[in-house]
């Protein structure tokens, strides 16, 4: 009787363990959500400076090429 309990016991710990796993990994999951989110924002907004830059400067080239012509 005293091997079947141990074995229940074990079982039991082992699920245990694998749920706190599973709730860490949940947790790492979501943190590098949020990572991944704030890191596509930032990128967006340098996309877009990146963008505002270039129209002046676009501008001024169209300009320099019409002048050589």
């Amino acid at each position: 009787m005293l091997w079947p309990m141990i074995a229940v016991a074990l079982g039991f710990l082992g699920i245990a363990v694998l749920g706190v796993l599973a709730i860490r990994v949940f947790a790492e999951v979501r943190r590098l959500a949020r990572e991944v989110g704030t890191a596509t924002e930032r990128i967006q907004r340098a996309a877009q400076d990146l963008e505002r830059a270039a129209v002046p400067l676009a501008s001024r080239m169209h300009d320099v090429g019409r002048d050589r012509s």
